[in-house]
């Protein structure tokens, strides 16, 4: 699983929103859809999915190198369409020893369980990318009390599986306030932005481009409406994952994003909860250019 490819993968943010993308995919689903088939055309079939989500949590990181997976239903009150649906793909237990011998190599203290499943961060998404659940997942669980900047190394650590044919991927939120639309007057799925959110995705996507790897990592401060879009960190967390695989350097140092990143999908529904898409690292252009830019 180590062989080395000679066209890298992009390390991918997608953003999963609720459980409800399942059933109501909206546009982001037929983005999902377009980005496997574009992962496939432009770099081939990914040998294995590193995946992390932030419904699958521990107080460190933890490998799951089960054989084979299941749809986990980690939610509670939504129409019973929803727990119908399965996607059990295989898992990647013989790539688990690699991926915990690169967090250690970057001083990232891991452990392994052969539990198996994947929560809805991880299933919603590649149900919609590649159907056909052939391909290998190894989800690996987020740690949610370290800081943006613990999860950019954990995603630095684990670049080199961009050359090996396995995609790293972090599935999350563009903002996640579900106190906004669980509110009195729930908005629509198809509600007008939000002026807040529409400014925090914009500064994001502002930093991305420009490769502002220390603005990224102090955005509590520094983006618009931190707070409001992000109440907590953990929705946001597995962005630094994908940008840290798909970047270079270290803290401090200029043009530390390399390429730099690329939004592939610019969403919003309810108003407020973003799905936006990024692709970071050297194979981030060229996927940008299959699936026609940003939609």
């Amino acid at each position: 699983m180590d062989k080395t490819t000679a066209s890298p993968l992009p390390a991918l943010f997608v953003s999963h929103g609720s459980p409800m993308l399942a059933l109501e995919p909206g546009t982001t689903g037929p983005f999902l859809q377009r980005l496997g088939r574009g992962i496939d055309r432009r770099f081939g079939r990914p040998r294995a999915i590193v995946a992390v989500s932030p419904h699958t949590a521990a107080r460190a990181p933890v490998v799951l190198g089960s054989a084979v997976h299941h749809a986990v239903h980690d939610f509670g009150g939504f129409p019973e369409a929803l727990y119908r649906l399965q996607y059990s793909p295989p898992g990647a237990p013989e790539l688990a020893p690699r991926v915990r011998g690169l967090l250690a190599g970057g001083g990232i203290e891991s452990t392994a369980s052969d539990d198996a499943g994947l929560d809805h961060g991880i299933w919603s998404v590649l149900r919609f990318a590649w159907p056909e659940a052939d391909i290998p997942v190894l989800p690996i669980a987020l740690a949610p009390g370290q800081p943006p900047a613990a999860q950019w190394a954990l995603g630095a650590a684990l670049a080199p599986l961009l050359h090996e044919g396995v995609l790293v991927l972090g599935s999350g939120s563009a903002t996640h306030n579900l106190g906004l639309i669980f509110a009195a007057a729930r908005p629509a799925a198809d509600a007008a932005e939000m002026a807040e959110s529409r400014a925090f995705r914009e500064w994001v996507a502002d930093r991305v481009a420009a490769g502002d790897h220390d603005a990224l990592l102090d955005y509590r401060a520094r983006a618009p409406h931190a707070a409001l879009m992000h109440p907590s960190d953990e929705h946001w967390l597995p962005f630094y994952i994908a940008a840290g695989a798909g970047g270079r350097g270290a803290p401090g140092v200029a043009g530390v994003l390399g390429v730099a990143g690329v939004r592939l999908h610019d969403a919003v529904t309810y108003g407020c909860l973003g799905t936006d898409a990024y692709a970071f690292g050297d194979g981030a252009a060229a996927l940008g250019e299959a699936l026609g830019g940003a939609t």
